[in-house]
């Protein structure tokens, strides 16, 4: 994959994730309600690639105004995300050479595959994690409205805590698949379905868009690095 496709795929996710955030202003009043239609509105024409410099500057400003009005990332990880990759890809256009472009980008994909790593490390010194007993308090204790048929994953203990291994180790080999193209796609399908699944059972989709936003560069980047091999 191009750098310049990676780019303009990563820009059609992105404006895909920043316009489901900014639907979530349209309800409010004042000042984040016009924030939210600003941002849809930028966020189109992101997916549409017109002026994208100027687009993802104006982009990067209400960005820092959301920041500020609530103190940190109104969502969380998924805003820090979606962030660090519309960082990304406005410093890809703000860079003085390729070299610069490139380190640019691929810093957004150490970030991500950082991200994975870091969160099966946590789990792995977890004891919670690594007995089942944290999969069992998100499905029977999760403050999520989630329906009965999927509390009732709770019983099964077996399943939760083979679900449970399979989410460390897969965080923590997610930087192996680095070494091979064809495990690499099998890798990001694997965690593309994980975000999905946490949306369906819980409703946590603004994680979906905000990671997979990223997939293109993950590609690009893997290929960069056996070219310089």
């Amino acid at each position: 994959m191009t750098l310049e496709l990676a780019i303009r795929l990563t820009e059609i996710l992105l404006g895909l994730a920043f316009f489901q955030q900014s639907l979530e202003f349209l309800r409010a009043a004042g000042v984040e309600q016009k924030l939210g239609l600003l941002r849809a509105l930028l966020s189109f024409l992101l997916m549409l690639g017109v002026f994208p410099l100027v687009i993802c500057s104006l982009l990067v400003v209400t960005s820092f105004v959301l920041i500020q009005r609530f103190h940190g990332p109104y969502n969380g990880g998924s805003d820090t995300m979606s962030m660090l990759v519309l960082l990304g890809v406005w410093l890809s256009y703000l860079a003085p050479s390729r070299m610069w472009q490139e380190i640019a980008l691929g810093y957004v994909v150490l970030q991500l595959v950082w991200s994975y790593f870091q969160a099966g490390l946590v789990k792995l010194v977890n004891p919670e994690w690594r007995s089942g007993k944290a999969l069992y308090e998100v499905f029977a204790l999760t403050a999520y409205p989630v329906s009965e048929s999927v509390r009732g994953l709770a019983k099964k203990r077996q399943l939760l805590l083979s679900g449970s291994w399979c989410v460390i180790v897969a965080e923590l080999l997610f930087p192996l698949a680095f070494f091979n193209q064809t495990t690499l796609i099998m890798a990001l399908v694997c965690a593309g379905c994980f975000h999905l699944a946490n949306a369906i059972l819980f409703g946590l989709n603004r994680f979906v868009l905000a990671w997979l936003s990223a997939y293109p560069l993950v590609l690009w980047f893997q290929q960069r690095l056996f070219e310089l091999l």
